[in-house]
């Protein structure tokens, strides 16, 4: 099996393996950062069998100082993953609305906590419909499953640890928020506008389309261009540790797998003072 298929996979591949006698569990995590909750969509309509679990209070922590997305506490997300029907060493497949935002983050999530087997649709909700296939307005009732979450399997950086990344020279901490928001010119959520000094700017755009990944050696270019290397250390951070999600798996797509997460991003950042801040332009590299 390649990368590719080890992390995402297609709506008439997971069609095909829905059909088997014990098919990977699904997880429908839509979610928006404003706007109704993705609860709603899923009660609209959903692929068969899916089941839903809340970005915000299951697969995350409550905002705070830690940000507005931290990490779970372990056992209250092993209890939610069980609840799910997540089993040890089982597939799991999951899907968003077609951004592949909280997909990600729930895919990363899953990794983190040392769930390997797990995949992003790719594409989506949208993907599935587009392909004429069956969707359902009946939520399952899955039996509970025994995954156990294991925390620490993917690399994360905290304040300290992001910062001195950015400052390295060699490395980069790649800033995936929009471009103005980065500049400091604009700040919509956050109290504070600017960046981390010394990140790169890579806005999520430039490396993912429609929630669809371009071909490896296309990633391995864009990171490239924004001075990702091999071996040097590479992480990423966003306004709450959801679109770095997603750059971190296109980095693992890109075949850097020890890409890192700064999960408080943002959020976290300027929630200390003491903590400097930069405006303007991306840093030459």
């Amino acid at each position: 099996m390649s990368g590719t298929e080890e992390l995402l996979v297609e709506a008439d591949q997971l069609a095909a393996e829905l059909d088997r006698t014990d098919p990977p569990t699904l997880l429908d995590v839509r979610w928006r950062l404003v706007g109704p909750p993705g609860r709603d969509d899923y009660a609209a309509g959903h692929l068969p069998g899916a089941v839903f679990v809340d970005l915000d209070t299951e697969l995350c922590g409550r905002p705070g100082a830690a940000g507005r997305h931290p990490l779970p506490d372990p056992a209250a997300l092993q209890a939610a993953l069980r609840a799910a029907g997540v089993r040890a060493g089982h597939p799991v497949v999951v899907y968003d609305g077609g951004d592949g935002m909280s997909a990600a983050r729930a895919w990363w999530t899953l990794r983190w906590a040392g769930h390997r087997p797990v995949r992003l649709l790719h594409g989506g909700f949208p993907a599935w419909v587009a392909a004429g296939l069956p969707t359902s307005t009946e939520p399952p009732t899955p039996t509970p499953g025994d995954v156990t979450v294991a925390p620490g399997a993917l690399p994360v950086l905290d304040a300290g640890e992001a910062a001195r990344l950015a400052a390295a020279d060699s490395g980069v901490l790649l800033d995936v928020r929009a471009a103005p928001r980065y500049r400091g010119e604009i700040e919509p959520i956050d109290p504070v506008a600017g960046h981390v000094p010394g990140a790169v700017n890579l806005p999520a755009p430039e490396y993912v389309g429609d929630g669809r990944f371009p071909a490896a050696e296309a990633l391995r270019q864009r990171f490239a261009a924004a001075g990702v290397t091999d071996p040097a250390p590479v992480g990423a951070y966003c306004g709450s540790g959801v679109t770095a999600a997603q750059a971190v798996l296109a980095l693992h797509l890109a075949g850097r797998p020890d890409a890192a997460l700064y999960v408080g991003s943002w959020s976290n950042w300027v929630a200390d003072p003491a903590r400097p801040v930069a405006t303007g332009e991306t840093p030459d590299r």
